[in-house]
C-alpha cells in the first residue's frame, strides 16, 4: 500500500486536516492496522516540501493548531498516474512458501508436515474472513473477499504440491 499516494487521493476528493487524514485513511484502508498519527504528519511533510500539497490555513486546535492540506496539480498528476497504472500481476514466482518447502525437501525435513500447518493457518484465516463477511460493511466484505480468494488459490498450491513432493524432492536433491 502506498501511504503518500493514498493520502493525495484522499486530499484531491477534499482538503483536509491530518487527524481527518488518518481517520479515512483508517476507515477504508488500514483493516486492523491503523496508521500511526506521526507517519502522518511526516508524510504531510514530505508531500508538501516535493511540492504535491499545500498547507491552506491553519486553525487553533484544543491541542497543536489544526492545519487543512490541498493537493496540489503535481499531487493531482501522480494520484492519476498511480489509478491509470495497473497493480503488477501477481503472484510472484519466488514465493516464502515455496521456498520453505524446496528447503525441506533438500535437507530432507518434513515438507508435507509444514504444508499442513500452512494449510491450517490460511483455513484459520478464512474462517476469520468468513466471519467479516458476515458482520462487514461493503468495504469490510469487498476486501474479505479479496482476501478468501488468494487463500483459496494457495490451498489449491498446497494440495498440489503435496502430491508432487515425492517427484520434487527428487528434483532438489540431484
Amino acid at each position: 500500500m502506498s501511504v503518500p499516494l493514498t493520502l493525495l487521493g484522499l486530499l484531491e476528493r477534499e482538503p483536509s486536516h491530518g487527524y481527518d487524514l488518518k481517520r479515512d485513511y483508517d476507515n477504508f484502508f488500514s483493516r486492523g492496522k491503523p496508521l500511526p498519527f506521526g507517519q502522518v504528519y511526516s508524510t504531510l511533510g514530505r508531500l508538501a516540501r516535493d511540492g504535491k500539497i499545500v498547507m491552506t490555513e491553519v486553525e487553533p486546535g484544543v491541542g497543536p493548531e489544526r492545519k487543512r492540506y490541498v493537493i496540489t496539480e503535481r499531487g493531482a498528476t501522480d494520484v492519476e498516474s498511480w489509478l491509470t497504472e495497473p497493480v503488477r500481476a501477481e503472484p510472484n514466482l519466488q514465493t516464502v512458501l515455496f521456498t520453505k518447502v524446496v528447503l525441506a525437501l533438500m535437507l530432507g525435513r518434513p515438507a508435507e508436515e509444514y504444508l499442513d500447518i500452512q494449510r491450517t493457518a490460511h483455513l484459520r484465516r478464512m474462517q476469520e474472513l468468513t466471519e467479516i463477511k458476515r458482520s462487514g460493511n461493503l468495504v469490510d466484505v469487498m476486501l474479505a473477499d479479496h482476501g478468501l480468494f488468494h487463500l483459496e488459490a494457495d490451498l489449491h498450491w498446497i494440495d498440489t504440491t503435496v502430491a508432487r513432493l515425492d517427484a520434487l524432492g527428487k528434483v532438489v536433491r540431484g
